[in-house]
């Protein structure tokens, strides 16, 4: 008998229905001695004289009685085969009264259990089930005391609505099965949301649930006790060397006496931590009622380093294998200001990103200046350009806006790099950048939108090169872009894209070529080569389009619940740049990809089957665009 089989044959002598260890038994592990054929005989042998349970009740009940039951535990027992005759019968005589005890946390109060033994050697047993009606819930009184009853009562509207939520929210209705765990879970919930609206302290004054078996009925009494709401009365901060307390506290946005929310305080410690400045921040507050009119919010930090210099190394199916280098002092000169210089050099495109910027003040404000300089080459056309831009950027956890002045210079050469071969543009513009989120997570979403609106008017001063026809004048520039994330059920999520974009300028007025639209590659249309959908055609160089039309939908589902941070995915991206409405026709791309929630980001995996092209395409990307 081989090795497989004899396990196979060890699990049907346990005898559990529906056994969940048939996969984990089976599944390839370290390699064993092999057996011999007496030893092999000789353990299937004893395997088949273990003691076996069966199970015959609804799916949903059946793990709750394994749980419950002294038998169940007793038959997977080591010992089994040891127990005696005596203390089987002891356990079989005590099955239906834990089972119905156990049924009853399940609201079956009429449930009827019967044990039948189908063989004496080896012992075979069977636990038949006789569920009977569930007891539902007839009468709710649901009460609340204390500050929150105080306010509502006194007209207060926020107070008056988060009592109303309590009461809406409640699972328990009448009419639905009463179930203990959902009992408890409803009776947890309360005290969760009145703890996360400021009241900490919140707690059960009292609660009760009658059981009527004979009407199948339950009433069910609680009252809440919401305790004080706590209100800001000032912040203690721990853990500073280098920066200011005045700014720390500055960033909390709660004014004295306003609520200590869950939302408010989770606000404050991701404001913290977007600064930059502190490799860990907890916001927290002091508990104890008799404080809670002035209550002390308490925040511990640690500072990151000053200096922090990053190497990283990676590849992108746009630009090729790439690495890049990233020095950030995060106080200059021992001022509140950083200074940021990040140099990325890969196979087609080479950049130089430097920033100098004040810390966030109090107002979430901060006033920065910045320059880069980049080098791409694609399908023989050679891009530079550089860029300073100055302007002042507001951050909160779920708005960001960035207004700023930028004077730019590119230029677009061909292979040959003759200057007639070339297109050179230089512009200076006003511009403004808006982001809007409502994420369950910013890092990895499921749920929630997130939505980044682009505004720019600018005068194009220069056109040297070949084409002398363009003009100088005025150019705008709009883009949007909407990303949405929902949860299906079932582990199952979803996500949609829409990017909309269009430059326009006055009579022939060149636009400068880093407002213009590309589409195509990991981030834009999958299936289809980086910036290969769009373009126009200026004597022997391809730019970039003055329209943008780009969208994708993608559900992804867990490859299964033991490793729910790797899922597969399905998707449809859809888009095209071109110069007019009518020649915007969506190329598409659709395929399969493969996604791991890392603790930095997603990192996915994407093959996609580029229509137009007729032939697939590999896409890898980290990371989360908003």
């Amino acid at each position: 008998m081989s090795r497989r089989a004899l396990y196979a044959a060890l699990l049907l002598a346990l005898g559990l229905s529906g056994c969940a260890s048939l996969g984990d038994m089976l599944a390839p592990g370290p390699a064993a001695p092999a057996l011999s054929p007496e030893a092999a005989a000789s353990a299937a042998q004893a395997a088949a004289r273990r003691p076996q349970l069966e199970i015959e009740a609804d799916s949903t009940l059946k793990p709750v009685l394994l749980r419950s039951l002294d038998l169940a535990r007793a038959v997977v027992s080591p010992d089994a085969d040891t127990i005696s005759e005596l203390e089987w019968a002891r356990l079989v005589a005590v099955t239906p009264q834990q089972a119905q005890q156990a049924l009853q946390t399940e609201g079956l109060f009429e449930a009827q259990a019967q044990v039948e033994r189908l063989s004496e050697t080896p012992l075979r047993l069977k636990l038949i089930i006789t569920p009977g009606a569930p007891v539902r819930v007839g009468r709710l009184t649901l009460e609340v005391q204390g500050e929150l009853a105080d306010l509502a009562e006194a007209g207060d509207a926020t107070a008056q609505a988060l009592k109303a939520k309590l009461l809406a929210q409640w699972p328990l209705r009448p009419g639905v099965p009463l179930r203990m765990n959902d009992w408890a879970d409803a009776k947890n919930s309360v005290l969760a949301l009145l703890r996360a609206q400021g009241y900490a302290s919140a707690a059960w004054a009292g609660t009760a649930a009658q059981i009527d078996p004979a009407q199948r009925e339950s009433r069910l009494f609680l009252v809440a006790d919401s305790g004080p709401l706590y209100r800001a009365g000032g912040i203690d901060v721990e853990g500073l060397a280098f920066h200011q307390l005045e700014r720390v506290q500055a960033l909390a946005d709660l004014p004295t006496g306003s609520p200590l929310t869950e939302a408010a305080l989770l606000d404050y410690q991701s404001r913290l931590t977007k600064t930059g400045l502190f490799d860990q921040a907890t916001v927290t507050l002091d508990p104890d009622p008799a404080l809670a009119a002035q209550a002390r919010v308490k925040v511990t930090v640690k500072e990151a380093p000053i200096h922090t210099a990053t190497l990283s190394i990676g590849y992108s199916a746009n630009s090729g294998p790439r690495t890049g280098v990233e020095h950030l002092v995060r106080r200059l000169m021992d001022k509140p200001i950083q200074m940021r210089n990040k140099l990325n050099w890969a196979r087609d495109l080479q950049r130089w990103d430097g920033e100098v910027s004040t810390h966030l003040n109090g107002q979430f404000n901060r006033d920065l200046v910045g320059t880069s300089i980049s080098r791409e080459t694609l399908d023989g056309i050679t891009e530079t350009s550089q860029r300073v831009r100055a302007g002042r950027s507001h951050e909160r956890t779920d708005y960001e806006r960035l207004v700023f002045a930028e004077v730019e210079r590119s230029k677009a050469c061909g292979e040959d790099q003759t200057g007639e071969a070339c297109l050179t543009t230089q512009a200076a513009s006003l511009n403004a950048h808006f982001t809007w989120r409502d994420l369950d997570s910013v890092l990895l979403p499921t749920q929630g939108y997130a939505l980044q609106v682009q505004a720019g008017l600018g005068w194009s001063m220069d056109n040297n090169g070949f084409d002398q026809t363009r003009d100088q004048g005025v150019f705008g520039r709009l883009y949007a872009r909407a990303v949405g994330y929902w949860p299906l059920g079932g582990s199952w999520t979803s996500m949609a894209r829409l990017e909309l974009g269009a430059t326009g300028s006055s009579n022939n007025v060149v636009v400068p070529l880093s407002q213009l639209f590309w589409a195509g590659g990991d981030d834009s249309v999958r299936g289809y080569p980086y910036r290969a959908l769009g373009g126009e055609i200026i004597g022997p160089l391809e730019i970039g389009s003055s329209l943008l039309a780009a969208g994708s939908v993608e559900v992804a589902h867990p490859f299964s619940a033991k490793m729910p941070s790797v899922q597969w995915a399905a998707f449809l991206d859809g888009g095209r740049a071109a110069n007019s409405v009518a020649d915007l026709k969506p190329a598409l791309g659709y395929g399969l990809g493969l996604r791991w929630r890392s603790p930095v980001g997603p990192l996915k995996v994407d093959w996609a089957w580029g229509e137009e092209r007729r032939r697939g395409r590999l896409h890898l990307s980290l990371g989360v665009n908003f």
